[in-house]
């Protein structure tokens, strides 16, 4: 086809440009008609090859018949998806702005005009006034549709439950001692000061910058460097820890530095650096040192150290001069396999505490044995290793702990009346091939176990994931909370966070279920050898916080290109809802092993009995990888053993060393990078644990600041509901606060009906928990670490943010 000598070169380029387009949109649509999937992006991709047939060949009929494909792709679209504007996007969008130009004066005006002309006239006018249109009403719809996704589904409690407050003392004397406020995990603080009716006056009353920000290769290939701390108030002293490790003591009013600490550990080869917090323990009257902060070295070798909370140096009668090197009973540990994320657990005289192990690598890993140390002196209580009989077991001369056990990286929390510390675990790596587990890594893994803090001895253990073969590895602990059972009787409860969005509310004594848990059936596999569990237990009586298993409409993309390519994959690959195994073909992990919610869990108002959780929705693909065949594709080098250095892969590629298959385990993407899941991708919800229904729900951030790195990332804010890392705060006002999402801001709610109090831009992202006190000026702080997440590509900062309503008078 050649253009005639009346065709313009630009009309004619235009058509060529839409034969390729249509051409690149209807091959690839024969193919998922093929796959029994819509025959819509054929049809339209068919109609834009003759619109640029015809336009290159300067006949007017080409504009009719891409203004034909408009139409079709319009009634398609709201057959499909309705009014969600913000699925609309993907088929809509790009052959709108098209539009813009092919009804436009260089195109549309001249082919319109008698003389050959570039003229706006009623074809210009009507061509890229429809087209606007598209937009006006695409956009339009998105709003509406993120607004219709905050719904209040029942009341908000009028009376208060009566529960008590577990281990509440730190919080009565306006201290912060543990992560989770107190032992139990919950993140209520009891400062009223702000109310719905004053935080939109909240403002940045101080900022503390670290220093620490990420060093040369840390937030590349895979490597993540997150600020994901929540500060103790201890005294008068704000005490965290950086993502290196520093320990850094401010001014708990004024923000101002009063002591720091650096370890100085070597983290070359860690592929985390993260430091979620401190802990505190008060040492017995009488003894130098007497109020500690606790704290872990992440590097190698990882170390428990003390410090004198009051001048930030190493308390001498602790340990070794301060310090427990952490290797011992542990055999080999190569640099970066073993190291501590989250602060222990200090209850009781004892320390406790497992450890981050480098996932997914080999069979043989160090071991995920729970410690406890005497907080007096450092030494090693007890060790339970359920490769052990009795788990809690000393070890004999010359014996290690059981290699590649569960293990528990995430918060404890802990119940001091019960004496008792509830451990998550995870799952015996590798993860994502099941074969080779021993009968205690099946009893334990994925398990919620709780230990006596004195001696280590099991009370109990509850199994959330049977053969866990999704990393669906428990990441945080419950929180603690009191609820009235069917006669009204208080009973010392839990309530356990899970990845693929289960809530469990057992007894926390016994470890029984408080609210019903069920067996049911879950899909199997095809891999040879493997055990496939054939049911898993569910919480039928709580929501569940997942969103409804997708269909192809439910797929998503920049353009209709990579949208279309996003259901050819989903046609192709393996998916059957939650539980769906690994397979060679591809499985679609949803949720993925990043979860529903993550190592942050949820808050909960003990006095009235509700609880908020952010949740996030990134589908994973999960495929399954013969060892050779890996091998061969260069996904990762051979290795054989421990007596040689560890050639780490891609963080995408996971050798299973020992199996006969790797895993590659990544986010589900479209090619232009965009997620193959239409919004929303994160929400919030509060949840009434009384009555076990969910009070309101809304989706919450923008695109705003989101991307792939910091020169490329949204300028604008599209109220989609985006995804989130990080915890939220509650007080007895009935405020919810967050930083969490990827949009990076910090937010106040009413939680009574989630809406928005107040909102700000924050400098990086507040990928952490944030925690509250009454400064000595008279006024409430809400604090937040903003240092960015490297997993969530937030920024990167070093910022310790306090927010408070302004002085009186000024």
């Amino acid at each position: 086809m050649f253009p005639s000598r009346s065709t313009p070169a630009l009309i004619y380029l235009t058509g060529v440009a839409l034969i390729l387009l249509g051409v690149a949109l209807a091959a690839p649509g024969v193919w998922l008609i093929v796959l029994g999937d819509s025959s819509y992006y054929a049809v339209a991709g068919a109609l834009m090859v003759a619109s640029g047939i015809l336009i290159a060949l300067g006949r007017r009929a080409g504009l009719w018949v891409y203004a034909a494909m408009l139409a079709y792709t319009l009634i398609w679209a709201l057959s499909r998806v309705g009014l969600d504007g913000w699925r609309l996007l993907p088929p809509l969008a790009l052959p709108s702005g098209i539009g813009l130009w092919v009804f436009g004066p260089w195109v549309g005006g001249r082919m319109n005009d008698p003389s050959g002309r570039i003229r706006v006239n009623r074809a210009v006018l009507g061509g890229m006034g429809g087209c606007a249109a598209l937009f006006a009403c695409m956009f339009a719809c998105g709003w509406a549709i993120t607004a219709s996704r905050t719904i209040q589904h029942n009341p908000f409690p009028a009376d208060r439950v009566g529960g008590a407050l577990t281990n509440a003392e730190s919080l009565a004397n306006n201290e912060w001692r543990y992560m989770g406020g107190t032992s139990a995990g919950d993140r209520f603080g009891v400062a009223t000061q702000i109310t719905a009716k004053n935080a939109h006056n909240l403002k940045p009353a101080w900022i503390f910058h670290t220093g620490d920000l990420p060093r040369p290769g840390e937030n590349a290939r895979g490597r993540e460097f997150s600020f994901e701390a929540t500060p103790l108030k201890v005294g008068d002293n704000l005490v965290f820890c950086t993502p290196h490790r520093d320990v850094v003591a401010l001014d708990a009013t004024t923000g101002k530095q009063v002591w720091r600490y650096s370890p100085h550990g070597n983290y070359g080869q860690n592929i985390y650096q993260a430091c979620r917090g401190v802990s505190y323990f008060e040492a017995p009257a009488g003894l130098l040192c007497p109020h500690r902060i606790i704290s872990t070295d992440s590097g190698s070798p990882p170390t428990l150290f003390a410090l004198d909370a009051d001048t930030g140096r190493l308390c001498p009668a602790f340990g070794t001069d301060g310090i427990v090197d952490l290797r011992q009973g542990m055999g080999t540990i190569p640099a970066g396999f073993h190291f501590i994320t989250s602060p222990p657990m200090v209850m009781n005289n004892r320390i406790m505490l497992s450890g981050w192990v480098y996932d997914n690598q080999t069979v043989d890993e160090p071991s995920g044995v729970i410690r406890g140390f005497d907080a007096t002196t450092g030494q090693l209580a007890w060790g339970w290793d359920m490769g052990h009989t009795p788990a809690n077991r000393p070890l004999n001369p010359g014996e290690i702990f059981t290699r590649g056990t569960p293990n528990g990286w995430g918060v404890y929390t802990a119940d001091p009346g019960l004496n008792m510390v509830y451990v998550p675990l995870g799952i015996a790596t590798p993860d994502y091939y099941g074969v080779k587990r021993r009968a205690f890594d099946e009893r334990y893994d994925t398990s919620l176990v709780a230990l006596d803090i004195t001696t280590g001895e099991e009370r109990w253990h509850f199994q959330s994931v049977h053969h866990d073969l999704w990393d669906f590895d428990l990441p945080v602990g419950p929180s603690l909370v009191d609820l009235p059972d069917g006669s009204g009787r208080m009973t010392p409860a839990l309530v356990q966070t899970t990845k693929q969005g289960e809530l469990f509310v057992l007894n926390r004594r016994t470890g029984k279920p408080f609210y019903r848990v069920e067996e049911r059936p879950v899909p199997g596999g095809t891999i040879a050898n493997e055990r496939y569990s054939l049911t898993q237990p569910y919480s039928p009586d709580m929501p569940n916080l997942r969103r409804p298993d997708p269909s192809t409409d439910d797929l998503w993309g920049i353009t209709p290109f990579d949208q279309m390519a996003c259901r050819i994959a989903f046609k192709r690959m393996n998916f059957q809802g939650l539980f769906t195994p690994p397979s060679l073909q591809g499985t679609i992990g949803f949720p993925a092993f990043d979860g529903v919610d993550d190592w942050y869990g949820a808050t909960i108002d003990p006095t009235r009995g509700v609880l908020y959780v952010n949740t996030t929705y990134i589908p994973f693909t999960m495929q399954l990888v013969p060892r050779e065949k890996a091998l061969k594709e260069g996904l990762f080098k051979p290795w054989d053993g421990w007596n040689q250095p560890y050639p780490e892969p891609p963080f995408a590629n996971n050798p299973q060393h020992g199996l006969p298959y790797a895993a590659v385990i990544k986010p589900w993407l479209g090619f232009l990078g965009a997620p193959c899941l239409a919004p929303p991708w994160g929400r919030t919800q509060a949840i009434d644990l009384v009555h076990h229904r969910v009070i309101w729900e809304r989706a919450l951030g923008t695109t705003r600041n989101v991307g792939p790195t910091n020169t490329l990332r949204m300028p604008v804010g599209l109220p989609t509901g985006i995804f989130s890392m990080g915890g939220t705060l509650t007080t007895p006002t009935g405020l919810v606060f967050m930083g969490a999402t990827a949009d990076q801001a910090f937010r106040v709610l009413d939680g009574r009906n989630g809406h928005i109090l107040y909102e700000t831009a924050l400098d990086a992202g507040g990928n952490a928990t944030p925690m509250t006190y009454m400064g000595q000026d008279g006024r409430q702080y809400v604090v937040l670490a903003v240092g960015g997440h490297g997993g969530l590509k937030t920024r990167n900062g070093d910022e310790i943010v306090a927010f408070a309503l302004p002085q009186q008078g000024k």
